[in-house]
């Protein structure tokens, strides 16, 4: 059983920065390429980026390019989102997810299996 935290919400002002952190318990987090996604209310979830099980490759949705960073650690089997210059609607629960080991990263959300229970970040205008 694969189980992931996340960490590092809460309350920001606009332009502003905080870091989640996805930490696995368990097995190493090393074979998984990890996502995160966000879901704001009244809205869909939607992916934010992708890393590879290395961290030699991501991938970012538009709306976050040149603003968040994800990264990993796998010797702390932790992965990092750095999010910076926040906007009031980066508003949302955000969520990191693993995919199964070996599977390439992906921007869809069914394409994850395990599931961190969310943390709230909160921008304010």
């Amino acid at each position: 059983q694969v189980q992931l935290v996340e960490s590092g919400g809460g309350l920001v002002q606009a332009g502003g920065s905080l870091r989640l952190s996805c930490a696995k318990s368990g097995s190493t987090l090393s074979r998984n390429v990890v996502g995160w996604f966000r879901q704001a209310p009244g809205k869909e979830r939607e992916f934010v980026t992708h890393i590879s099980r290395s961290g030699g490759s991501t991938y970012y949705a538009d709306s976050v390019k040149g603003r968040f960073t994800i990264s990993r650690d796998n010797a702390k089997n932790t992965v990092y989102l750095q999010m910076n210059s926040l906007k009031p609607e980066d508003t949302a629960v955000y969520y990191c997810a693993a995919r199964r080991p070996g599977l390439p990263g992906s921007t869809i959300e069914y394409g994850y299996d395990y599931w961190g229970q969310g943390t709230q970040v909160t921008v304010s205008s």
